[in-house]
């Protein structure tokens, strides 16, 4: 960023000039590092700037990969001895992301000017969750920052490598989808008018399914397209709806009581919710924020609420697993282990092992779901296809039969 200023040198002559600098306390020590007493300093904003990029879209973002990269190369440095300066300073100049770079700079400012660590990251919480600057004030106040920044990157990771399996058994189905409606739209636009432009030329009389599919494909031809601004203006709305907080929350309820995918999508929020409270719990957060930001963390408003209500009566000092016994969102497994943690004091560990019990089985459905999810959508296609091919040979056949007669 350019910042103008107006400033007093040593000899008390009054100076006036631009510079660069990454904030304005970054600019102010630049100054005054250079024997300048600082009178008036405001930021330079071009005219042809007012249009950019990140005004209109807003900071872009830092990928969570970037993110991973930059707490595991922290606490490498600060593990060897690097002050927390050097350590970011080292780290801004070699990374590739020029977001990133931006921000780590700002935060670098930040401490020097007094903030702690947490603080300077908290000021950025696109990129930084309240988790992440709250699990790493617990790290500065415990005297273990190198290891529960580790630990933050390892929850980041796994959390990245769960969406992205996901997202990668949901690519096939939605190709093949996609694909499917393609080849059913252009045999219904283009190849079923031609072959019924054919057959009324030769005043054939067609059989029923034939006579169906040539209706459909004349209704689709005029009609089609209002039919489309139909579905996606629904589509629209039902995505407008769902961004309310009323129907993210039923989105969301009704999400958990699909079948197959329902189980999935719990079984990935629960075993996230286990790892966040394991590691807050580890660091030394004490309980009651814990869960806080471990609501705060889910991506399901339903679980969310559950975490709540579980909060709530664990202030008034029924424990931990004895209200999440009363719901069913917490499946056994979890509400055993938490009161086998509970018991023996080895909370952490015990949710660790959920976790990670509930990742295998969130893996195992996921396979089976695409091993079943992709004979069928080939058997369907197939019938659509073959339907069509049907009414299409018949429908010759009955042309050649009165031909002949």
């Amino acid at each position: 960023m350019n910042y103008q200023y107006i400033a007093y040198t040593e000899d008390k002559r009054l100076v006036k000039g631009r510079l660069s600098a990454d904030s304005e306390q970054a600019a102010v020590g630049i100054l005054s590092s250079g024997g300048y007493q600082v009178v008036n300093l405001k930021l330079v904003t071009p005219f042809f700037n007012f249009f950019n990029k990140e005004r209109l879209l807003g900071p872009p973002k830092v990928k969570p990969k970037e993110v991973v990269m930059f707490f595991r190369q922290l606490a490498l440095l600060v593990e060897s001895g690097i002050d927390i300066i050097t350590a970011l300073e080292l780290l801004q100049r070699q990374t590739t992301s020029s977001s990133l770079k931006k921000i780590i700079g700002q935060i670098t400012s930040d401490i020097r000017n007094g903030s702690s660590l947490s603080v300077a990251l908290s000021k950025h919480p696109r990129v930084f969750s309240q988790m992440y600057h709250r699990t790493i004030a617990a790290g500065e106040q415990g005297g273990n920052l190198e290891v529960v920044l580790r630990r933050m990157a390892e929850y980041i990771e796994r959390a990245e490598v769960t969406k992205k399996k996901v997202k990668g058994a949901l690519t096939y189905p939605i190709m093949v989808f996609v694909v499917a409606i393609v080849v059913v739209a252009v045999m219904v636009s283009y190849v079923l008018p031609t072959f019924g432009n054919l057959y009324s030329s030769m005043g054939a009389k067609l059989p029923g399914i034939t006579t169906m599919l040539l209706d459909g494909a004349n209704w689709f031809k005029h009609y089609g397209l209002y039919l489309i601004i139909v579905i996606a203006a629904a589509i629209g709305a039902g995505f407008a709806y769902i961004r309310t907080p009323p129907g993210r929350s039923r989105w969301d309820r009704l999400l958990l009581r699909l079948p197959v995918v329902g189980r999935i999508t719990l079984l990935n929020e629960l075993s996230r919710c286990c790892r966040t409270i394991s590691l807050l719990i580890t660091v030394g957060v004490p309980i009651p924020e814990v869960m806080t930001m471990a609501m705060q963390s889910s991506g399901n408003k339903a679980v969310a609420q559950a975490l709540t209500e579980v909060q709530q009566e664990l202030l008034r000092g029924e424990g931990l697993s004895g209200p999440m016994a009363k719901r069913s969102l917490f499946l056994p497994l979890m509400v055993e282990m938490v009161a086998v943690g509970e018991g023996t004091g080895n909370l952490s560990n015990t949710l660790t092992t959920v976790a990670e019990s509930y990742e295998a089985e969130s893996d195992d459905k996921i396979t089976a779901g695409i091993a079943l999810l992709q004979p069928a959508l080939t058997i369907i296609i197939a019938a659509v296809v073959g339907i069509i091919a049907l009414a299409m040979i018949s429908a010759m056949y009955g042309i050649y039969g009165q031909l002949g007669a």
